[in-house]
């Protein structure tokens, strides 16, 4: 590499930093469900996506063991070849059952959630085809309609009549519709049901992706149960990092579209299966996630309050019902700062900066799970009072 070429780099980087777009690993030395040892602090963590409180379930972690026990900790080759162990097998069929997107619904696992929809979509339209997507959908799926070489047409956040619009507007041979079901940075949910409809009448596939549903809404089958949605039509992913506790996702579809993915996506066909380990203790996430009522509850509750005591203060709150509690604050300079403030106070809560949110809309994005206590969201929301009046000073 020349030295130019260094240079350049170290350039662009330099800019970054100086817009405030420079991002920092934060070595994380203990956990104790939310809270956590960074740095040498000690911080109670609004960050993680563990919803339900799962990720150091000790019904988890001792079926972790057992699957150390059996399976040892690696699965050694991809699922095509000699990767796919009647762990992930049972797993499969207990998720297809529980999600159900339609009749005799069946299900894949993956490593990650980003691979399931690269998947999903190139195994599904390709060049000379259409997917429609919800302009704040999140950046896999725009990442899978580059890859399927696809035409791909953005529609405005949340607008069911603005994607029917391109959908009547395209004449390709394959059409598919792709949003997220709960937006990440935002925390509304998509309107599914309209979607399911214009899926229906354009013949496209619905490709959904409920990586903050799954678990959390529906009574914990995820967002299209939420909504009582049963079509052939919908192709659902859903991660199982998050509510789940554990590492992973899956999609859930129709057996032939199922069929497809295993056959032709690449994603899937190159990659190593994730151990067997895992597969074991998704298998008890799963059993927690359909007996989970009073961790949902507790987390709906812990909603409302916090929803409540942010209402007053001088940061934008978003509408969102779900876990995902975001506080616009602007520029990004602005939410490092009130993330800062609050990190000495024992909280963290990460600043969200473009790109990842539009330019202007930096932003505190508070994760609600069902292991916080209500004294823990008691402590946040009089942090952020604190700082509100802080901020209402420099104004006046």
């Amino acid at each position: 590499m020349t030295h130019a070429a260094l240079v350049e780099l170290d350039s662009a980087l330099a800019a970054r930093r100086a817009a405030g777009l420079a991002r920092t690993r934060r070595i994380v030395e203990a956990v104790d469900g939310t809270h956590l040892r960074i740095d040498g602090r000690d911080l109670v963590s609004f960050a993680s996506n563990d919803y339900l409180g799962l990720a150091g379930d000790p019904a988890l972690a001792a079926a972790a063991r057992a699957g150390i026990e059996r399976w040892g900790v690696g699965a050694g080759a991809s699922h095509l070849v000699s990767g796919h162990t009647a762990a992930h097998e049972a797993l499969e069929d207990e998720l297809a059952a529980y999600v159900a997107p339609c009749t005799g619904a069946r299900a894949l696992s993956f490593s990650s959630g980003y691979l399931a929809n690269l998947a999903i979509l190139t195994a599904l339209v390709g060049r000379g085809d259409v997917i429609v997507a919800d302009r704040l959908n999140h950046a896999c799926l725009n990442d899978g309609a580059v890859l399927a070489r696809a035409t791909l047409a953005r529609y405005a956040h949340g607008d069911a009549a603005a994607a029917a619009a391109r959908l009547a507007g395209s004449r390709a041979r394959r059409r598919l519709i792709a949003t997220d079901a709960v937006f990440s940075m935002d925390g509304d949910v998509a309107p599914l049901p309209e979607l399911v409809a214009l899926a229906e009448r354009h013949e496209a596939w619905l490709v959904v992706d409920d990586a903050h549903g799954f678990g959390v809404l529906g009574d914990g089958r995820g967002s299209v149960a939420h909504f009582g949605l049963h079509s052939p039509r919908l192709v659902v992913m859903g991660t199982l990092g998050k509510a789940a506790g554990v590492a992973g996702a899956f999609v859930a579809a129709h057996p032939t579209v199922i069929e497809t993915i295993l056959q032709t996506a690449r994603p899937y066909i190159y990659t190593t299966a994730a151990p067997p380990l895992l597969a074991e203790a998704l298998r008890a996430a799963l059993d927690a996630i359909a007996t989970g009522h009073a961790r949902r509850a507790h987390l709906q509750s812990l909603i409302a309050r916090f929803r409540a005591g942010a209402a007053t203060l001088p940061w934008r709150l978003l509408p969102s019902s779900t876990a995902i509690q975001p506080l616009v604050c602007g520029d990004a300079a602005h939410a490092l700062a009130l993330s800062g403030e609050l990190a000495q106070r024992g909280l963290f809560v990460p600043a969200i900066r473009p790109p990842t949110v539009p330019v202007g809309t930096a932003r505190l994005r508070v994760s609600l799970s069902a292991a916080h206590s209500r004294r823990d969201v008691d402590r946040l929301l009089a942090a952020l009072a604190a700082l509100a009046g802080g901020v209402e000073g420099a104004r006046a």
